[in-house]
Parts: C-alpha cells; structure tokens; sequence
C-alpha cells in the first residue's frame, strides 16, 4: 500500500490509495494480486496508470511476480441542486449541443455513445430533437415503445444501446411535428422523468441546434453533468458554437470540450490533409473560452454511409481513422467528466443532512465545516 501511494491517477493528480482506487491486494509469496478501479472504463491513460502500478510494485522487496486486475466504477455528479433531481439510476448526463445544423452533431452523438459502450459502460441516448430527430435511421431501428406497467415508457435497444427519440412514437418519416415550445419542452422532460432508462453510466442527449427551448428546459429541470460543443472549422459554425459556449457558462452546466467535426479530408491518393473548411478554428475557440479541444475529426464519405446503413461507424468499421478519433475524443470527454465528478463530490466522510425544509441552520450545516445539506422535493 505504502508502494501505490507513490502512484497517482494522472488526470486527478491524486494518489491512487487516497482516491480509494485500489480495491484489493493479495500476497502469495512472491506475488501480488491489485485490483485497481477507475473512475471510467474509457479512461485515456489507463495504459501509463498500469504501467506505473507495476513499476511502483516491483520496487517492494521479495516481489518477483504481478497478478494486475483494472476494473472501472463510474463515478455520479453531485445532483442536489434545489429544482433539479437527477434522474434514478443514470450517473452522468451529458449534452452534445452546437451553435447551428449542418455541423454533424448527431453523428458525433451517436459515435461517442457507440464508443463509451465499446468501452464497457451502460449508454443511453436520448435524441432531444423534436423537429428533426434523426437517432432511429442513424441507429437503424424504428420500433414504437411500450408502455410499462407503471406507465412509463419502455425505451428502444439497439447496438447495446438504450435509445429513445419521437421518431419512434411518430414513425412517418414525412409527417411533421408542428408544435409550440411548451409542448416541446413538456415531451423532454416526460423522455426524461417517465422512461425506463434503467441503470446508466452516460445518458447523451443529443439536442437540436441553437440556444432555444430544448436547451432551456433540459438545463432547468436536469443537473447536467457537462456539455459539449460541436463545431466545423468555419468561421461561420463557430461563431455560432461560442454563442453555445456561453450559454452553457450562463446556466452553470460544465463545458467538457469543443468537439472539432470535418477538420480536414484525407487525401486518398496521398496521405495530405485537405482542410476544405480552414485550419484550427476548434482550438482557437478551446483557446479563447479555456475549455479543451477534445479532438478533430476528418471528413470522411464512410460517416454518411455509416448513418445511412444504420450502424455507428465505429461499430461498423474500428479501423477506420474515423473511428480512432471518435474513441480518443470518447476517453478524453469521460476523463473530463471523471475530473469534474472528482471536483464536485461531496469529500468521502462528510455527512449529508437531508433537510426537507431547505434550511441553513441545525446541525451539520455550517458551510464553514464543508457540509452541504441534500434539499428534498
């Protein structure tokens, strides 16, 4: 133990004993059985965190052999925010948003939800565009939901996925929904409250563009656990990605990264990075806002014919440099929300004081002693 306290988790810059990380250790004469536990089983620098352990261990006297076990435990944010609840059984929520359309949001949605799976946790994606949900063709499943016999709604399974958009309540493709904004606002929050979501990892929504109603309603009614913002290398899609930005600031809601979509087009015939759209947009905007660029995705025919077909790209094809990029982005956007889920945590041995009044006073609650008290209703 003494030997993995010299470890530290690279993105917590804590040690792994205090972190409460290492879950077991066994000695069997010279060799020693760790299980070690992650915050996420996409944590990008699992590899160095492996490697350190095994080092650190190797430097004990009479250790001749190293039985290493990682395992991961997705940590939840703090949701006692007066007015928002969290959602039963979903750890984290996380917005994929962007300024304007046409930037891929969706198939950005779907690729990170495909790849935080392919990592090992429990997805859910809630398509939150009303006016243009595009989940079920992107997913390839059109089944309608079930009522279950509580009166909830039973949620769609598909690709190890738990989804759930209109398009599989309003299954003709060329009907339109012509709604106003209260009745929009009033169907996400039932996609919300009255699901079946079950037990979740991630829950990513993917919202419709702009800065309107869906936006609104989801950051009142629900403690995000952080956003991310989906842009192109043009001038004119960033402009609109910082007014994104800001009005994530605004409504306290974490901003994970800026997501830069069709960065460049790899040259077939010689290896050359073609960028159609400008250069370094993404990280000018990262720069500018001091939030990270959490990665660049090429522009490639393969992603529309991926969504096309139905399946997520990196389903369909892991080898494609598409894909790569979309499980780096995966790993680096769950890192930053294991950070921000570290920084928002209630410090392990304090006391939560349930309060149904919402007061200050009693004991437990002086601020000054690191209490938060846990409103109710």
């Amino acid at each position: 133990m003494a030997a993995l306290r010299t470890v530290d988790d690279p993105e917590l810059h804590k040690d792994l004993v205090t972190l409460n990380m290492v879950k077991n250790v066994v000695i069997e004469g010279s060799t020693v059985g760790v299980t070690v536990e992650l915050t996420t089983p996409a944590c990008p620098l699992r590899g160095k965190i492996e490697s350190d352990v095994r080092a650190a261990l190797m430097q004990v006297p009479g250790v001749a052999h190293i039985e290493l076990q990682i395992t991961a435990q997705v940590r939840s944010m703090f949701g006692g925010k007066p007015g928002k609840e969290p959602i039963p059984g979903i750890r984290n929520t996380i917005a994929v948003a962007s300024g304007k359309g046409g930037v891929g949001k969706s198939t950005v949605a779907v690729n990170i939800a495909a790849s935080l799976m392919l990592e090992g946790a429990r997805v859910g994606l809630l398509d939150a565009d009303i006016y243009g949900p595009s989940i079920p063709i992107m997913l390839g499943t059109n089944e309608a939901p079930v009522p279950t016999a509580d009166n909830r709604l039973n949620p769609i399974h598909a690709h190890n996925m738990t989804l759930m958009s209109v398009g599989f309540i309003n299954r003709q493709d060329d009907k339109p929904i012509i709604w106003r904004g209260p009745m929009v606002a009033g169907l996400l929050t039932q996609f919300l409250r009255q699901v079946a979501w079950g037990e979740l990892d991630y829950l990513v929504i993917d919202l419709p563009p702009g800065t309107g109603d869906a936006q609104l309603t989801l950051t009142q009614a629900l403690p995000l656990s952080g956003s991310v913002i989906v842009t192109q290398p043009a001038q004119v899609a960033l402009s609109d990605a910082q007014k994104g930005i800001n009005m994530f600031k605004q409504l306290d809601v974490p901003i994970l990264g800026i997501i830069e979509n069709m960065s460049y087009y790899p040259n077939p015939a010689t290896g050359e990075k073609v960028y159609i759209f400008g250069k370094g947009g993404g990280q000018r905007a990262a720069t500018r806002y001091g939030v990270p660029l959490l990665g660049e995705i090429p522009l490639d025919p393969e992603m529309s014919e991926s969504g096309d077909a139905g399946v997520p790209l990196v389903i369909k094809n892991a080898a494609s440099p598409l894909s790569v990029a979309f499980r780096d982005v995966s790993r680096q956007m769950a890192a930053r929300l294991s950070v921000e889920s570290y920084n928002n945590a209630i410090p392990l041995g304090v006391p939560i004081i349930l309060d149904p009044n919402g007061g200050q006073g009693g004991p437990g609650n002086d601020p000054a002693q690191g209490h938060r008290p846990l409103r109710l209703g």
